[in-house]
């Protein structure tokens, strides 16, 4: 494996040198700290968040990643194509998706966490279990590397999430979803898949301020393909901000989703490239993506200096 990379390339982000000697890591580590989303987000800016799927199944790259090796080389990639996140999963969420236990999505992660976190990384956990919310926040807490929740549940999976990060410093993000993974897909209905969504998203944020996580740490997503027909989703990528206008971070993961998967890769390719700008250019402050390269380019030629 390559050195560590240095997570300076992630805007705003506040560096601390720890003196010599005093850092779990040893003495040539940097502390990253990172207190709310507007210490890390510059608006003009939009964050390249990199996926990484440690699971057999998952819609898109299942079963590339499942080993150690293979994984941690991924994310290597990830970071060199220029991410600003890497927003690790365990389990598969895609539709038709069964759920696994705990212990089997850790077992996946963690090796990934923990050369993260040893490295000083941030980390996307994308997890809807309080055991692996729990588990991974002190392990990248242990070594002061940034850590982000990212639910698709919007912690209403487990009854303990929102305790759990309520009692930590970890940021959030809170996604919609109609249904759950197993049967989201076989018929999602709406009278109106905008205001809807929104409606939900706000609940879910006054929800989380309530268990006690500050506003400042909350960020949004309203998860396209889960529980959303083509025509949903194309509803709400182009009326995106409408869900801005509720006054958190928004994250859009479209990434592979809106092309059909009988198209060739370049298509779909192109078709998640276009939705990156548009969701950026209506405010989107993250942009989950498998590539990252190439999203970073598409955003460029838009004119986002990032």
């Amino acid at each position: 494996m390559t050195d560590p990379k240095s997570p300076e390339i992630v805007p705003n982000f506040v560096l601390v040198d720890e003196p010599a000697g005093n850092h779990p890591a040893g003495p040539n580590v940097r502390e990253t700290e990172i207190r709310v989303w507007d210490d890390w987000l510059n608006l003009t800016k939009p964050l390249v968040m990199g996926i990484l799927n440690v699971t057999p199944d998952s819609f898109s790259d299942g079963g590339d990643h499942i080993e150690i090796e293979t994984a941690l080389n991924r994310a290597r990639q990830i970071w060199d194509e220029g991410a600003n996140l890497i927003d690790v999963g365990g389990e598969s969420t895609r539709p038709g998706a069964t759920a696994v236990d705990s212990e089997t999505e850790l077992d996946r992660i963690m090796p990934v966490v923990n050369h993260s976190a040893a490295a000083g990384d941030p980390l996307s956990i994308d997890t809807r279990n309080a055991d692996v919310m729990r588990e991974t926040i002190a392990a990248m807490g242990a070594y002061g590397a940034p850590c982000v929740i990212n639910d698709v549940s919007a912690l209403t999976n487990d009854p303990e999430s929102l305790g759990v990060v309520a009692g930590s410093d970890a940021l959030v993000v809170l996604m919609h979803m109609q249904g759950s993974p197993a049967t989201m897909n076989d018929d999602p209905r709406y009278a109106d898949v905008v205001a809807e969504v929104r409606d939900y998203l706000a609940a879910r944020a006054a929800a989380a301020m309530d268990a006690g996580i500050a506003k400042g740490r909350i960020a949004i997503d309203p998860g396209l393909g889960f529980g959303k027909s083509h025509t949903h989703n194309l509803a709400l990528l182009h009326n995106l901000e409408q869900i801005v206008e509720l006054g958190y971070p928004v994250m859009i993961g479209a990434s592979r989703k809106l092309a059909a998967w009988s198209a060739a890769e370049s298509v779909r390719l192109a078709v998640s490239t276009t939705a990156a700008v548009i969701a950026a250019q209506k405010g989107v402050a993250i942009i989950r993506v498998h590539d990252v390269a190439e999203t970073r380019v598409a955003l460029k030629i838009a004119g986002f200096d990032i």
